[in-house]
């Protein structure tokens, strides 16, 4: 097999990327560093991963590291980039008291914000470790509106929505949260700072050279900004270095998807132009003779505008462009950066080999979009991973646990791959990707997807892969519906109640022994909680449908907050039917 070394710097052209996690420079990967990459093979065996994996030599005349001492660290997960889905995940993991160390090879966040938008999904994850009051949320009834104009100060000729309006849908409250409209060079810092303060390791500056992993954990080679390189030695790595992604590279994992649409470019700028998003509407596709652009705003004083074309402008020619834009010459305007990134859709064929799971961009790179479905999906993908990796590194769950980790996230990737597509804003650009596919409503998107694997019990196949939460009834593979409840005379979300350990919610007072029981003879940690005495609902009857309970059923909720198993009713054995189930659902360590 022809030998194969890990660059350690994106090659190719590139520059910052809104919209992605992916930090692009001009820089040529080293051309060899003394080490060899021999197979990486991949032997599954039932459902047990045995793994022989980028094993790497290093020749003893190796240049760069003769009279060299490297130090050793240790840590449980090394997370490999500083973006969103890399901090998320560092945040998640210390938030679990799992020792993490966060490696980037930038001093801090790119001065292009890139994304701006997150999701109340998002909002509610970050809920749940305490950053509520530190990201402010946009209006309830807040949605993302764009309109084709002649430039801002000229003609509006129409406004496109992302969703058409659904006017069967009800005026539901799915989520406490709303999402909020803040730019990712103002969140990413909220992100770092909250893992520092949680216990995480974060490293700037720092870069993954090289990797090597084995039976028991990963060995990995890291360069600090001033030259000096030690080893590092982690149960497991998460690779959230971005589109490009060496680490995934150097995997051999393929990638399938619409593909590179073309490359863009674009340029930041602040300028006063708050008058002109009154109307509520903050995207702008600009169409006049000589200009074809997109226009946005991140919401405090800096916009930014996309070309779709790879032409290099000087900064005179920019400054025409901006005015041109803004249909006005009078405004004074600063010039901030520029970028130049892929436009495109891939996803990864797999999310994870051996103790090396991919995140954000690295496992699926998505066009920037209305739907919230780029750095969104890569949080999400830190979420689910994040209590996985707790529970198999505590030892109350098998690794096997890790395998749901791309049996979940996959085809979530894939599906809003595919809703991207089929929508007004890239329908054109389709190319065959979206198929026969239909819309499917936001709030489904946002709160319904469902997931399927050997952590939840009982989703037929007959089920559709998202739905609205008044749509479903709690089945297992959901996100627990958010209700009003009253605990402690504290009015709470019951999603405040989840994300800390398994769960176990019933009305009837027999399942709180069988609870106890259970999690005893399992080894795992599981809270029992009794509708109308631990948690009395606002509204019982709507509790009880949201979840899909009888007076007797029980809902089993994990500490993602999504549904793992139900019994409808009050089983002839409850201890028996909950410990068979929570034991399959978390791959029990001391299950029978």
């Amino acid at each position: 097999m022809a030998a194969r070394t890990i660059p350690s710097r994106l090659s190719g052209p590139g520059a910052v990327r809104p919209g992605g996690s992916g930090r692009s420079h001009t820089s040529p990967a080293p051309a060899s560093r003394g080490f060899s990459f021999i197979a990486a093979r991949l032997a599954s065996r039932g459902t047990r991963l045995t793994t022989t994996l980028l094993r790497y030599t290093v020749s003893n005349d190796t240049p760069y590291l003769k009279g060299r001492v490297l130090d050793v660290n240790s840590t449980s997960v090394l997370v490999v980039g500083g973006g969103l889905a890399g901090l998320s995940a560092a945040m998640f993991l210390a938030w679990r008291k799992v020792p993490t160390v966060l490696v980037e090879r930038h001093p801090g966040s790119s001065p292009h914000p890139r994304a701006i938008g997150f999701t109340p999904r998002t909002l509610e994850l970050f809920r749940a470790v305490g950053l509520g009051s530190r990201i402010p949320q946009a209006p309830p009834d807040f949605r993302l509106r764009r309109a084709r104009v002649e430039s801002l100060a000229g003609k509006w000729f129409e406004e496109s929505s992302w969703t058409p309006e659904d006017p069967q849908a009800s005026p539901i409250e799915y989520s406490p949260c709303s999402g909020a409209a803040l730019a990712q060079d103002r969140l990413e810092p909220i992100l770092r700072d909250k893992a520092i303060a949680l216990g995480a390791d974060i490293r700037l500056e720092t870069e993954l050279i090289r990797f090597e992993q084995d039976a028991d954990g990963v060995t990995v080679w890291l360069r600090e900004r001033n030259g000096r390189e030690y080893t590092m030695r982690a149960a497991y790595v998460i690779a959230a270095d971005g589109h490009r992604s060496p680490i995934r590279e150097a995997l051999g994992i393929g990638r399938q998807g619409r593909g590179t649409m073309r490359v863009v470019r674009s340029v930041l700028f602040r300028a006063p132009l708050e008058k002109y998003l009154e109307a509520g509407v903050s995207q702008f596709q600009i169409e006049q003779p000589g200009l074809s652009a997109f226009l946005t705003t991140y919401g405090d004083g800096r916009w930014v505008l996309m070309f779709s074309d790879d032409e290099e402008r000087d900064e005179p020619t920019l400054r025409t462009l901006v005015s041109k834009a803004i249909g006005r010459s009078d405004l004074e305007i600063e010039l901030i950066t520029t970028g130049r990134w892929e436009l495109s859709a891939l996803i990864a064929d797999r999310f994870s080999a051996g103790r090396v799971f991919l995140a954000g961009d690295a496992a699926h790179t998505l066009p920037p979009n209305r739907g919230g479905y780029g750095a969104n999906t890569g949080i999400d993908d830190a979420h689910n991973l994040a209590w996985k990796l707790s529970a198999v590194l505590s030892g109350a769950s098998t690794p096997q646990l890790l395998d749901t980790y791309d049996a979940e996230r996959r085809p979530i990737a894939w599906l809003r791959h595919q809703q991207i597509f089929v929508r007004t804003d890239y329908k054109a650009e389709a190319a065959g990707t979206a198929a026969d596919a239909k819309i499917i409503d936001d709030a489904a998107m946002e709160f319904g997807q469902l997931y399927r694997s050997a952590a939840v019990l009982g989703t037929s196949d007959d089920l559709p892969p998202a739905q609205r939460p008044d749509q479903w009834a709690g089945q297992p593979g959901t996100r627990a519906p958010h209700l009003w409840i009253s605990k402690g005379g504290e009015r709470l979300s019951t999603l405040d109640l989840l994300q800390r350990s398994w769960v176990l919610l019933a009305e009837d007072e027999r399942w709180a022994p069988a609870a106890t029981l259970a999690a005893r003879q399992l080894g795992l940690p599981l809270e029992s909680l009794r509708i109308g005495a631990d948690v009395r609902p606002s509204d019982p009857e709507a509790l009880h449908k949201a979840f899909g309970l009888g007076a007797g059923g029980a809902s089993l909720i994990r500490p993602d907050g999504y549904v793992a198993w139900r019994s409808s009713e009050l089983p002839a054995d409850p201890l028996r039917a909950l410990t068979d189930a929570l034991g399959q659902v978390s791959f029990a360590a001391r299950r029978s």
